[in-house]
C-alpha cells in the first residue's frame, strides 16, 4: 500500500478514469483529477469527496501544450511532487459499429485530419505529460507511470478499420517503450495497460466489462511494488503481446 502518494489521473470525470481515481484514492493517495471540462471534473471530485476520499479537480485540455505546463507548474508550486501518472485520456472519433465496421472507418477513406486528431490527444498528449511529470520524479526518486492503451493498438493482432484509434494506441505503446529504455535503473517504472472493451461513453454499452472492471488492472500498474515490472503491456495483470 502506498501512504500519501499523489497520483494525476486524466479523462477522470466520467468513466474509466473516474474509477481509477477512485480506486488510487482508496488505496491512502491524494488524486488530481484532471478533465477537460471544467464542471463535469469538479462534480466528479465532488462525488469522490463526498465518499470520504482525498481528491481534488483540476480543469486541463491534454491537447494544450499551455495547460500541461500550468498543471507542471501547480505540481511543483501546490505539492512539490508528482508520484503517480495515468494517462487516460482519449477519445475515439471515428464511427464506432463493431459489429459491423462502417465504410467511414476505412484506412481508405478515414480523414487524416481524424487520425491527426486522435494521435495527438491519445499519444502526443501523454508524451506532454510525461515530460512534464517525469522531472518532479526523477528529484523525488519515485515513480508509476501507466499509459491506457488498447489491444486495438497490437500489431501482433492489428486488424483492419479505425485506423485514427489503432494508430495512436501503436504510438503510445511505443512511448512506452521508449520511457523504459530511458528510465532503466531509476526507480520510476512505466507501462502500458488493456483494460479491455467496457462499458463506457466510449466503449458502448455492448461491451464485455465495467469500467470497475477495466480500471483494476490500471490500478495494479500504478501501485506496482519496487520489485514490479516495467516496459511491458498488460491487461489484468498479465503480460500480453505488442
Amino acid at each position: 500500500m502506498l501512504a500519501r502518494r499523489l497520483a494525476v489521473v486524466t479523462g477522470a470525470a466520467r468513466g474509466i478514469g473516474l474509477a481509477v481515481a477512485r480506486d488510487i484514492a482508496a488505496a491512502d493517495c491524494k488524486v488530481l483529477m484532471v478533465g477537460r471540462n471544467a464542471d463535469a471534473i469538479e462534480a466528479a471530485a465532488g462525488r469522490l469527496q463526498g465518499d470520504g476520499l482525498d481528491v481534488l479537480p483540476h480543469c486541463a485540455d491534454v491537447t494544450d501544450a499551455s495547460a500541461i505546463a500550468a498543471l507542471a507548474a501547480r505540481l511543483r508550486r501546490e505539492f512539490g511532487r508528482v508520484d503517480i501518472l495515468v494517462n487516460n485520456a482519449g477519445i475515439f472519433p471515428e464511427a464506432r459499429d463493431f459489429a459491423r465496421p462502417p465504410p467511414a472507418a476505412s484506412v481508405f477513406v478515414v480523414e487524416p485530419e481524424t487520425v491527426a486528431t486522435t494521435i495527438d490527444c491519445n499519444a502526443l498528449a501523454a508524451l506532454r505529460l510525461l515530460q512534464a511529470c517525469v522531472p518532479l520524479m526523477r528529484e523525488n526518486g519515485y515513480g508509476r507511470i501507466v499509459n491506457v492503451s488498447s489491444g486495438m493498438g497490437q500489431l501482433s493482432e492489428m486488424g483492419g478499420f479505425w485506423p485514427g484509434y489503432r494508430m495512436s494506441k501503436a504510438a503510445l505503446n511505443a512511448l512506452t517503450r521508449l520511457a523504459a529504455n530511458e528510465l532503466a535503473g531509476t526507480a520510476i517504472k512505466i507501462n502500458s495497460v488493456c483494460p479491455g472493451w467496457c462499458r463506457t461513453g466510449m466503449g458502448g454499452e455492448n461491451a464485455t466489462r465495467s469500467a470497475e472492471e477495466g480500471a483494476s488492472g490500471i490500478v495494479w500498474a500504478a501501485l506496482l511494488p519496487a520489485d514490479g515490472p516495467s516496459g511491458g503491456f498488460f491487461r489484468d495483470g498479465k503480460a500480453i503481446d505488442w
